[in-house]
């Protein structure tokens, strides 16, 4: 007779040879999972490299009663190797840990015992540590959130996405029938141009989940390290962070209202958008060179009033492509 799967640990890569043996590492030192029936599924997001070879060598000598599967997703972008493996998990959860996240060796656990003590937690997430490869400057220290590292302290909470926000991605488990339910098989920020990137698919799945009236947790006993490589903490970089997470601002207000709300939102925002870049450029005119923090905010203010524009003409060449 086939037991339950209770917990599938999607792990989606792209050209991931080098990391990919970290995490898997990992995933083999999980301690107290006698009582949990679990699997994990790396899905290969169309890489170049080494990757299914070291899968394969992983499954030579992997645990005895933790199946390691592997699934191959042509089609590249963040959302899409979730979704692949949304479809081809056997969990009633899913925790999705990117191939450069490091779980704690009680991950595993932590995930599966919070989703018994709290069954309306539609998804829950992580602890998230930064591991850097080189130490950020002190001044960056105000933006590093935007790079999945999440701390809010020691005690469980619930999400409430106009005080709180929503959480990133990274070490995110979800009950894989409310994903199923709730969010659509293609999310409109996945292709929304070369602007938008992980940040804004990760809020947008989640919005539906919000939206359909489960809880979304932050889960302080799932603790994991989030490797920085240096070139993450450059300049170029992170302006170009900042201006996508304010390029997809738009539709990510628009899904938590009603239709009828939207035009009148949409003036208010407009309005309030442009006060509070041009206060932004008032008072930091004089220092935007050497300040990257204040840089990097006028990109995320400028993207966010960009917003609406850029993503309607997103939405028409969508529709032009139709005929």
């Amino acid at each position: 007779m086939n037991t339950a799967v209770n917990l599938t640990v999607a792990i989606p890569t792209y050209n991931g040879e080098n990391r990919l043996p970290q995490v898997l590492d990992k995933l083999k030192q999980q301690i107290d999972t006698e009582h949990i029936n679990w699997e994990v599924l790396v899905v290969d997001n169309n890489s170049t490299d080494g990757t299914a070879e070291v899968v394969k060598k992983y499954q030579e000598n992997w645990l005895k009663d933790v199946p390691l599967r592997y699934c191959f997703e042509p089609e590249k972008g963040f959302s899409f190797p979730r979704q692949k493996a949304i479809a081809e998990a056997k969990g009633e959860l899913l925790g999705f840990l990117d191939d450069d996240n490091l779980p704690n060796p009680n991950w595993v656990k932590a995930a599966y015992t919070f989703a018994q003590q709290h069954p309306q937690a539609g998804a829950f997430s992580s602890k998230i540590d930064g591991l850097f490869e080189t130490e950020p400057p002190e001044e960056l220290k105000q933006i590093v959130f935007y790079l999945a590292i999440v701390d809010r302290g020691s005690q469980p909470l619930i999400y409430e996405p106009r005080k709180k926000g929503l959480p990133p991605g990274a070490g995110l488990v979800v009950r894989r029938e409310v994903w199923q339910k709730c969010v659509p098989q293609r999310l409109f920020l996945v292709a929304g141009g070369k602007y938008i990137l992980r940040a804004g698919e990760d809020i947008e799945a989640l919005s539906y989940i919000y939206k359909a009236g489960w809880e979304i947790w932050y889960n302080p006993e799932m603790q994991i390290e989030h490797v920085i490589p240096a070139w993450r903490l450059e300049k170029t970089y992170l302006m170009r962070l900042m201006l996508s997470v304010g390029l997809g601002r738009f539709h990510l207000r628009m899904l938590s209202l009603q239709w009828w709300q939207r035009p009148l939102a949409f003036l208010i925002y407009l309005v309030n958008d442009s006060r509070k870049l041009i206060l932004h450029l008032i008072n930091y005119r004089s220092v935007f060179v050497n300040n990257i923090v204040a840089t990097c905010e006028k990109e995320r203010l400028i993207g966010t009033l960009l917003s609406p524009f850029y993503l309607t003409q997103i939405r028409l060449r969508n529709v032009l492509k139709l005929y």
